[in-house]
């Protein structure tokens, strides 16, 4: 039996937290000012009632403090929170000396404390160099107190705040490198994502040019042929009429033959066909030629053939092969002449190799590239995807005619 595996399901307390934290924190982003406003209002609010209600004179060290000293040391050390996000270094620097005349006249105000959250926020936000004298300022009203009121020791009162900065600094460190790795995977994700976009955009141009060098060659060569035989057939139809039969049933028969081609071929761009090369894609292979060879023939050109070798080539480098054989004689067909006659040439070598010739003596008319610019650059492509190597033009002097030659090297070890 096949093991089933099962995904682990997040347990619903913890998708509630995390959904409710997601939406928080985007709320605060798009609202920074109103939580600003809401977290220093509640620590305002305490020291208003910690002042109002006495609380404070429970630390206290002198009891006989005048009230407004009081209000202004608990307003001094909750009222910059309003900023501690925007610029945590300048309102420590603001509540220090705040915190140092509350240690200094023995109000002890438990306001003080509220200096950790913004240690925190340093942390969070800036250079950790900063942490050094951001962890020096709170400990400064510690010793001021130590010193001038003598209560507890001093590895007591100093170590509880050294510990009490520490743990503050120390959840700025984890929540801030707990960000950079949150948004370092988010960009990688947006860089896998343009990257699959991209190799997805070059994967369809690469598709399209392909679809379009099988488009040309398939609809390139059966026209020349289709051609010849109509222009054949019309000459023949006056002073005999069964050769211009037999022209038109080779005309049926070519014509059915590039339905037939393009039908499988423009199968690759239905959605609804199964992913299957095998089916998707025509594959002629160099069995096919002696197909290719009879069509060009019943057109009017005389082609011979030769074969040196065993043709043990695989699928691709024999469409390879194929193809620049029948853009060749296609270019014959159209430019060539009446007079003109082909010759082919294979030549088979070890692991792979092939060499290919093609000559004719027509009247070495333009060069084999076609008006769109896939006749030559999509021999040169074909053979360029093999690190072979193509060569085209007029025969030297003073034979008549074209020359293609093509050659494939033997394959790389695998």
């Amino acid at each position: 039996m096949e093991p089933v595996t099962q995904e682990r399901a997040a347990e619903p307390l913890t998708e509630h937290v995390q959904r409710i934290n997601r939406r928080v924190r985007a709320f605060d982003r798009r609202h920074p000012l109103l939580w600003d406003v809401h977290f220093t209002g509640f620590w305002v609010t305490a020291a208003l009632m910690d002042y109002a209600g006495g609380g404070w004179r429970n630390n206290a060290h002198d009891l006989g403090l005048p009230g407004w000293l009081v209000l202004a040391l608990s307003l001094g050390l909750s009222v910059p929170l309003l900023w501690r996000r925007r610029h945590p270094a300048a309102v420590l620097l603001a509540m220090a000396p705040v915190a140092l005349l509350n240690a200094w006249t023995g109000a002890a105000l438990q306001a003080a404390l509220l200096q950790l959250c913004v240690v925190y926020h340093i942390a969070l936000s800036r250079r950790l160099r900063s942490l050094w004298w951001a962890s020096a300022l709170p400990l400064a009203p510690v010793v001021v107190s130590v010193a001038r009121y003598g209560e507890g020791t001093w590895d007591q009162q100093i170590g509880s705040q050294l510990m009490s900065v520490a743990v503050a600094a120390l959840i700025g460190v984890t929540v801030r490198t707990r960000r950079n790795y949150t948004e370092a995977l988010e960009d990688r994700a947006r860089r896998l994502e343009t990257e699959r976009d991209q190799q997805a955009q070059l994967a369809t141009a690469a598709e399209r040019a392909r679809i379009a060098r099988e488009m040309h060659d398939i609809i390139g060569h059966h026209l020349s042929v289709i051609t010849g035989l109509a222009d054949g057939g019309k000459y023949a139809a006056a002073r005999a009429p069964e050769r211009a039969a037999q022209a038109l049933a080779a005309i049926g028969t070519t014509s059915r033959q590039a339905m037939s081609e393009l039908r499988r071929l423009l199968d690759v761009l239905r959605e609804e066909e199964e992913n299957d090369p095998a089916t998707l894609t025509p594959q002629p292979t160099l069995t096919d030629l002696h197909q290719l060879l009879a069509g060009v023939r019943s057109a009017g050109l005389p082609v011979t053939a030769a074969v040196h070798g065993d043709p043990a080539l695989p699928p691709g480098r024999q469409l390879a092969v194929y193809r620049v054989v029948q853009e060749a004689l296609t270019n014959t067909l159209r430019h060539g002449g009446p007079d003109a006659t082909a010759d082919v040439v294979l030549s088979y070598g070890p692991g792979g190799a092939v060499t290919v010739t093609v000559t004719d003596t027509g009247r070495g008319g333009p060069p084999v590239t076609a008006s769109d610019g896939r006749g030559l650059p999509g021999m040169r492509e074909r053979t360029a995807l093999y690190g072979g190597t193509l060569e085209a033009g007029p025969r030297p002097a003073p034979e008549q005619g074209w020359r293609v030659h093509l050659h494939l090297p033997e394959e790389p070890p695998q």
